[in-house]
């Protein structure tokens, strides 16, 4: 049984009679008027019990309602997207009330307020509620339950009952980066182009013949083909289509470190898509792996345009895991999912903590295969580095606490530049940047290693 606001208003009003009957009456403020006054409140309590217990029999019973939630789509981290729910009269009176969809504060309920929705439902009649979300937190955001409120015929109070009405809406991650896109294409729409090598590498392929001009390598001379049109002719070279990329995300606790309002696997994610995508586009297969000590998402053997959605459907639930990864597991599964070679992505955070696992395992990845090491760096260690200048420019004079902060920062930057200088010691490819610029500098690596012929 739920009260209404009527109802704390009808008692309020009780204070009325009780203050006027006496008077009325003559009792005045003695011990007859005392009597009174206590009977007419007590006359008073007993009409409000009674309108009250007629208003709650009144009163339909939400347990005659049926509810039904329809499937909602998918939709980005920012984005908004309508949630319907039907609902169903039953038994033989008039439901009047409010609905009130229990979403979650994450599920971001815009439409309406608080998700409560006013409720007039015949029997045997049916009516399609829609609440629209914008969640603010990528991943699986699910509801239970709604909460049915029936009121009486005179407002004073209502039955109430919670009713199961399961619901869930995935939300992706929001790849930012995607405005990066066009220009990363118009670069591989000009690698693969009109910017054809004379050299053979390792990652190249036959691409055409062509007469000789002044400047041209002589060990691109075809001989054959000079021999039969009776001038020298040479052959070029493009990067070969059809090679393997595999994305690995470091899912384990350092990728849990927050920089600025979200997680630092959520920039993993958006370099991650922004390199897939080029990729795709390049023609080579791109597959991915998360994990730390135990794989948590994979995805294989998608091509386009299948891949991007597998992509962004299998990172979606993803959540940083409160363990150490384990490095030597994750070599096992890229040797059995990437025997030949290829390019190894690795989307890891360039930590002191990881050195014990990460170096070891890395002189063996760059033997099997091209290897681009890309960590997500933290901005606010530069400011935090730079504090101790503001402080004293603030300030009359430096500040103890700012001066430590510069300290801690700068110790922070010193210990990832010798940890990326042990990474490229191994022969792997280094891309360390803030998660604004992280995704277009991993894609440069990416058309930069294709077009040296490396992948």
């Amino acid at each position: 049984m739920v009260l209404t606001g009527r109802w704390v208003l009808l008692v309020a009003l009780g204070a009325v009679p009780a203050a006027l009957v006496p008077a009325l009456l003559g009792g005045g403020d003695g011990a007859g008027g005392g009597w009174l006054r206590w009977a007419g409140v007590l006359g008073w309590a007993a009409l409000v019990v009674v309108l009250t217990a007629l208003d709650l029999a009144l009163a339909a019973s939400p347990r005659t309602l049926s509810v039904r939630r329809e499937e909602a789509r998918a939709v980005r981290l920012g984005e908004r997207t309508a949630v319907p729910l039907v609902v169903e009269g039953g038994g033989g009176r008039r439901l009047r009330g409010a609905l009130r969809d229990a979403w979650g504060p994450s599920a971001g309920v815009v439409v309406p307020p608080a998700g409560r929705h006013r409720l007039d439902v015949p029997p045997g009649e049916r009516r399609r509620l829609v609440t629209e979300l914008e969640p603010r937190r990528r991943g699986d955001r699910e509801v239970a339950a709604v909460v049915v409120r029936s009121l009486g015929p005179l407002g004073l109070a209502a039955r109430q009952r919670t009713l199961p009405a399961p619901g869930r809406v995935r939300v992706l991650p929001p790849f930012t980066s995607r405005r990066h896109l066009p220009a990363a294409l118009e670069r591989l729409r000009t690698l693969d182009g009109s910017a054809s090598v004379q050299v053979r590498g390792q990652g190249t392929e036959f691409d055409s013949l062509r007469e000789w001009v002044d400047g041209d390598d002589a060990r691109s001379v075809d001989w054959r083909a000079t021999a039969r049109r009776g001038a020298l002719v040479v052959r070029t070279w493009r990067p070969e289509r059809d090679r393997r990329v595999l994305v690995v995300l470091d899912t384990s606790r350092t990728s849990a470190a927050r920089i600025g309002d979200a997680p630092r696997l959520d920039a993993a994610m958006d370099a991650a898509l922004l390199l897939a995508a080029v990729a795709a586009a390049a023609g080579d297969r791109v597959d991915l792996l998360a994990a730390d000590r135990a794989v948590r998402a994979a995805v294989t053997g998608q091509r386009p345009p299948a891949l991007m959605p597998a992509l962004v459907q299998a990172m979606a639930p993803l959540e940083p895991a409160l363990v150490e990864a384990d490095w030597a597991a994750l070599v096992a599964q890229v040797r059995r999912r990437m025997p030949h070679r290829g390019l190894l992505v690795l989307l890891t955070p360039l930590e002191p903590a990881a050195e014990a696992g990460l170096l070891p395992v890395l002189a063996t990845l760059t033997g099997l295969h091209t290897v681009v090491v890309a960590s997500v760096a933290d901005p606010a260690l530069d400011a935090m580095a730079a504090e101790r200048g503001d402080g004293a420019r603030r300030r009359s004079g430096p500040d103890a606490a700012d001066a430590y902060t510069a300290a801690a920062a700068e110790r922070t930057r010193l210990e990832r530049a010798a940890m990326t200088a042990l990474v490229r010691r191994t022969g792997a490819v280094v891309v360390d940047a803030d998660p604004e610029h992280l995704p277009p500098r991993l894609a440069d690596a990416y058309l930069s290693l294709k077009a040296a012929g490396r992948l």
